[in-house]
């Protein structure tokens, strides 16, 4: 039996090296905003912008579920926002309707004031709950994004006020694969999908577009929405934040305040992210981990350009950060349509 040699063997490992290095493939995937799941988003949002905009001090963790023909709201708020359930069902309905459905739904809401337990980490400054938050930013586009995810979210922004999905894949730079699954129900006239494909993703794409390009390749597709599908607030986390390149540390952003550090401490580890880009840096990771009712991180590191260091000159008490970033502005309801990241928010800067 013959054994390659060790200099036979270090040869081989640097062809496979250079392969995998040459060769690196992402997928990501986008969903528009009459997407069922991001209805609900939308819908535990807009209760909270409401609560902020009478109540900056608000403390809101809302879950919308809904589904044919029904929408239901749940969770803990305790707000002087004066907000009845007349207020919850006036909200459901305006989101729903401003996201182009036209059908009427059934209304029920079941909603308690915050535990006095979590009430009292929060009252002393501490961290609305445990958890590891991450954030990320990349030189490859100008929103500081993947490209895949930038080029997905572009797609489904074309389609409108529909149900749809799209996805995205690329080999290096270039797209080897397109989905787009649009529901074609209604009035389509918003939808400019292949205005935006010619304009912004048919200069990835080398060789035959028709190949590449896959339209509902199920067939047609005429129902959609509640109608088809239920819909779930928090489960598009992959989706609201960098596409699946980037971890997630596992908590949902949609229907809570900013003293849950799910939402605020993967705002601000985005702001790290994008802070070490323009200092120079090619792509960052930043990961910042928190104890239930401390105001201080666990531990706060980054990943920048394959080396990791320690986060340091950033106040990371979740105060601070509601301070810096100005969460306490309604302004939500925007962050559940495209994405929490890359649409110009003020962590995005």
């Amino acid at each position: 039996m013959h054994y390659l040699s060790l200099k036979g063997k270090f040869f081989c490992l640097l062809i496979i090296i250079k392969y995998l290095i040459k060769t690196m493939i992402q997928t990501a995937e986008a969903v528009t905003r009459a997407h069922p799941d991001k209805v609900c988003d939308q819908i535990s949002d807009a209760v909270l912008d409401f609560c902020l905009k009478h109540d900056p001090y608000s403390r809101v963790g809302i879950e919308t579920l809904g589904g044919h023909g029904n929408i239901v709201l749940t969770g803990e708020i305790t707000t002087n926002a004066p907000i009845t359930k007349e207020v919850y069902e006036k909200i459901a309905r305006e989101v729903y309707k401003d996201n182009g459905y036209t059908d009427d739904v059934d209304l029920s809401v079941y909603i308690s004031e915050q535990s006095h337990e979590i009430k009292k980490g929060v009252d002393n400054e501490g961290a609305g709950d445990q958890g590891i938050m991450v954030g990320y930013a990349t030189n490859e586009t100008p929103e500081f994004m993947p490209l895949e995810m930038s080029l997905a979210r572009k797609l489904v922004r074309s389609m409108g006020r529909h149900d749809g999905k799209a996805q995205v894949t690329l080999e290096n730079d270039r797209i080897i694969n397109v989905i787009t699954s649009l529901c074609e129900s209604g009035d389509l006239s918003d939808v400019k999908l292949d205005e935006v494909f010619e304009k912004e993703i048919a200069q990835y794409i080398d060789g035959d577009i028709s190949k590449i390009w896959m339209k509902n390749p199920n067939g047609k597709w005429k129902i959609g929405g509640f109608a088809a599908d239920a819909g779930l607030t928090g489960r598009k986390i992959v989706v609201d934040a960098y596409g699946p390149r980037v971890a997630v540390g596992g908590g949902a952003f949609s229907g809570k305040d900013a003293t849950k550090v799910d939402r605020s401490a993967a705002y601000m580890a985005r702001k790290i992210a994008v802070d070490y880009i323009n200092k120079g840096a090619k792509e960052a990771e930043v990961k910042i981990a928190y104890a239930i009712g401390y105001p201080e991180p666990l531990s706060a590191t980054a990943l920048v350009d394959g080396k990791i260091e320690k986060i340091k000159n950033y106040d990371l008490r979740p105060q601070a950060i509601i301070e810096l970033l100005n969460l306490r502005n309604p302004q939500f309801y925007q962050t559940a349509q495209y994405g929490h990241f890359g649409n110009e928010f003020t962590w995005d800067k």
